[in-house]
């Protein structure tokens, strides 16, 4: 069982992993033995997510899930299939945590007019300098 969040936990049974051949590190080791991990899930039939979490992970992850719904990881970093299998579940998890954590409601805040009149006493400042350096060097408006 993985933990993804508060009240959502994934069966391991949901997580469907292959291996290929890794370009990460590993030397000679990388063209004998397959280290590279992928982690698939399968977001719409999941019966662990709710409809307003397939909608949140389809409209924060679209380049994550493919047109058939498939959440895919992939990790190659490790030298070892097993370190890249547990790097790949941690993926998963952070990614699937940042995705359905709500973000917090902006609260707009009225600026003070002394520091929009500062800024715009700045930029007349700087088109003048601009302005004078460009009289200086002989080309005229």
């Amino acid at each position: 069982m993985t933990h993804v969040a508060e009240g959502l936990d994934i069966p391991d049974g949901e997580l469907v992993f292959t291996t290929s051949r890794s370009s990460g590190p590993g030397g000679q080791n990388v063209n004998k033995v397959s280290t590279r991990v992928t982690l698939l899930f399968n977001v719409e039939e999941s019966p662990n997510l709710s409809a307003q979490q397939r909608t949140l992970l389809r409209e924060r992850l679209p380049g994550r899930i493919n047109k058939d719904g498939i959440l895919r990881v992939v990790s190659q970093r490790h030298r070892t299939q097993l370190a890249n299998r547990e790097a790949a579940v941690q993926r998963f998890v952070d990614l699937l945590g940042e995705a359905l954590v709500d973000a917090p409601e902006r609260i707009p805040v009225a600026l003070p007019g002394a520091v929009n009149e500062k800024r715009l006493e700045e930029k007349r400042r700087r088109s003048r300098i601009k302005r004078e350096r460009a009289a200086d060097l002989g080309f005229d408006e």
